[in-house]
């Protein structure tokens, strides 16, 4: 699922420009971590991606990565990679902003997912599916229609806290 249909853009713009709460560190994976891991980490790690695009986010430059194919890693459909983040520090281009891993069938079921990052906020749904959302975390998975196996893995800046429930 593409980032415009799952978690709102405000989510990551606002932890973004705020930046994570002091102590908070961002949900990872497979040595990557939002707000952490730069350009030369995820290369060293998984190589040059397959595809590579650029474009402007609220005036900044941005740049995405995306492995698929022989080039995704073992158990995944797809990993992509955005970066350039504002911090307090300034723009950084070379920073994970966030990362969205598609994985395979059966590589991240429900009993997985809470093992590795324990329980999720109260269970919602978005669009129909089922989501886990991890806000402290800056974790938010998207399962298939039985509940029971993530088809797709947002991970960002820590949230500070669930946005309020609508009416």
């Amino acid at each position: 699922m593409a980032l415009a249909r799952g978690i709102p853009w405000f989510l990551v713009l606002v932890a973004t420009l705020l930046g994570a709460p002091a102590g908070l560190r961002a949900a990872d994976w497979g040595g990557i971590s939002p707000g952490a891991s730069t350009i030369e980490t995820v290369r060293g790690r998984y190589g040059a991606p397959s595809r590579e695009s650029r474009e402007k986010v609220e005036g900044y430059d941005t740049s995405r990565w995306i492995y698929e194919g022989a080039r995704a890693p073992a158990g995944v459909k797809r990993l992509i990679v955005d970066f350039g983040i504002l911090t307090a520090a300034g723009y950084r281009p070379n920073l994970v902003r966030y990362f969205e891993l598609d994985p395979k069938p059966m590589m991240f079921n429900l009993r997985t997912i809470v093992e590795g990052w324990g329980a999720p906020d109260p269970r919602e749904e978005e669009g129909g599916r089922p989501l886990l959302s991890y806000y402290k975390a800056g974790l938010f998975v998207y399962l298939d229609d039985a509940g029971e196996d993530a088809v797709s893995m947002f991970f960002t800046l820590p949230q500070s806290d669930p946005p309020p429930a609508s009416k």
